[in-house]
Order: C-alpha cells, then structure tokens, then sequence
C-alpha cells in the first residue's frame, strides 16, 4: 500500500514490527531446513495455520463470504501463484543467506510492472522506469555476481548461488503477476476474505507437492522444532496484526516501511545463523531496499 500522509507513530512501529517477523520466520526457515524439514512441509504448516486463524477472526467479526462467478474464477488462480510463490522463496532461502533470498525476491515491483504491461497494456510509470536499473545494480552488487567479494569469480559464485537466485526470482515473478491479477481481477474482494482464500489455496497446493514427494519430512533434531513452531507462530502474527491492527491505526494493507524486511533478516541470520555477506554487497543490500521503498512511498 502507499499512503500520501503521514502516519502515527504507533503505526509506524507496528509496521516494523511486522517487518521484523517477516525477516525472522525466514530466519527460522532456515533453521528449520538444515535440521530436516523441507520447503513443502514448511509452507503447509506455515499456510495452513495461517488460513485457519485468519477464518476464525473472520467469523468472529460476522465478515460474510460473497463471490461473483469472476472471483470463484479467479481466486483459485490467486492462491496458486502464491502457493508457488511461497515454495519458490522458501527453496531460495534455504539455499541462499536469508538476506539475499529476500532482497533477490524484493525485485517484484519490476515484474508488477511487467505483467501488467503485458496482461493489461499498463504503461510503467516514470518512478518505475528510474527506479528498475537501480534495484538490478544494487542487486548485482548485493549477490556479488562477479565473484570478487568471494573470491571465487563469475562461474564460481554463480555455481554456488545459482540455483537459489533462480527461486527467489522465481518467487518474485509469480508474486508480482499475483498482485496485477488481485488488483483487476479480485480487488473489490475484502482484503480479509482474499487473503484467508489465498493462504488456503496456497497450503493445499503445499499439501499437494508434500504428497507428490511422499510425505512430510518433519525435523530430525529439536532445532528443527523450534524453527518450524517460530517460522509458523511469526508469521501468522505477523498477518493477524496485518489485518486487526493496521486497519484501526489507519493502515490498509501493505507498506512501502516493511520492505526493510531484509535488512532486519541480514541482522537476524548475521546474530543466530552466523551468515555474514562483505560490506559491498550490504551496500547492495541497501540500495535495493532504499529503491523500492521509494517507489512505494510515491504519491500516485
């Protein structure tokens, strides 16, 4: 969401707060995932649990569920993108520091902006078109794609972080199609009301990918618990404040302020991971958080 007034202090920090639970369920990912768990288990917990508490608030404020022949059309395709966004992400963070995942996935405004010229004939706005070399240089910078901070070169780098970029720009891909399609095809919807149908479509197709592997891989030492209980309880936090919250601050909805959501994962897995990344590649880190929260702070 981008705002055109300022907002309350006590909204501003719920925003980072929420933020900070973002960066540390992917923190918590990661602990999972070396201790066990795999991505599909970790979504379907994660989802699921999600989609059942934000229902439960639903039904406790009366909210009613209406869909015209569109939505029913297109909510299932909604959930899908996520379900495939959030599989993405979570194979990009556990092959990748937790701060370069996020901030490889935080190139999705450049694919907003590209689906909607290509679905929609949507024209990019000048911000954007400023705004894209920056978020890709400081990208580079951040995953140190010449290999000179590693020290292993080009070939060597890219044979080691391969993979993981190729998911977390996977996930932004999908997510940024995912919100051109929610805001003409579903924006009408009750943000409430979409977001409990997605998380739900997303945990089946989690639950899906975990049949299709032969079942769950649960963790293999108490870590893994932990870090499965913490990335589920973060998260589903995180979205029930979302969604309680923020709407009586006179917030709705997503904020330009979360998108510092690596930054906080860089501090995060830096204290409880031990994952370090050379002072270029923070500056990286920041030049692409400091773009896109630009672009999502404008005035429209």
């Amino acid at each position: 969401m981008t705002t055109s007034r300022a907002i309350s202090g006590t909204a501003f920090a719920t925003l980072l707060l929420i933020a900070l639970m973002m960066g540390a369920n992917h923190v918590a990912a990661r602990i999972a995932f070396n201790n066990g768990v795999d991505v599909a288990t970790a979504v379907v917990f994660r989802s699921g649990v999600t989609a059942l508490v934000v229902v439960a608030l639903l039904v406790l404020q009366g909210v009613r569920f209406t869909f015209s022949t569109r939505h029913k059309r297109m909510l299932p395709a909604i959930g899908l993108l996520i379900g495939i966004q959030s599989l993405c992400l979570y194979s990009a963070v556990a092959r990748l520091p937790v701060a370069l995942a996020l901030l490889a996935f935080n190139t999705y405004p450049i694919w907003t902006a590209l689906w909607a010229r290509v679905i929609y004939g949507q024209r990019p706005e000048r911000a954007m078109l400023i705004a894209m070399p920056v978020i890709l240089a400081g990208l580079a910078l951040a995953l140190d794609v010449f290999g000179a901070a590693s020290g292993l070169g080009a070939a060597g780098q890219w044979a080691r972080i391969g993979a993981g970029v190729a998911f977390a720009l996977a996930a932004a891909g999908t997510f940024g199609l995912a919100l051109v399609v929610t805001q003409h095809e579903a924006g009408d919807i009750d943000g409430r009301v979409r977001t409990a149908t997605t998380m739900a479509i997303a945990g089946v197709v989690a639950l899906a990918t975990v049949g299709l592997q032969g079942g769950f891989h649960l963790p293999t030492a108490m870590a893994g618990w932990w870090g499965l209980a913490a990335l589920t309880f973060l998260y589903g936090t995180a979205f029930t404040i979302m969604f309680t919250v923020l709407p009586k601050l006179g917030v709705v909805g997503n904020s330009a302020i979360m998108n510092v959501e690596p930054v906080f994962a860089l501090v995060l897995a830096w204290l409880i991971l031990g994952q370090a990344i050379a002072p270029i590649q923070v500056i990286g880190a920041l030049i692409v958080v400091g773009a896109v929260m630009v672009l999502g702070m404008r005035r429209r």
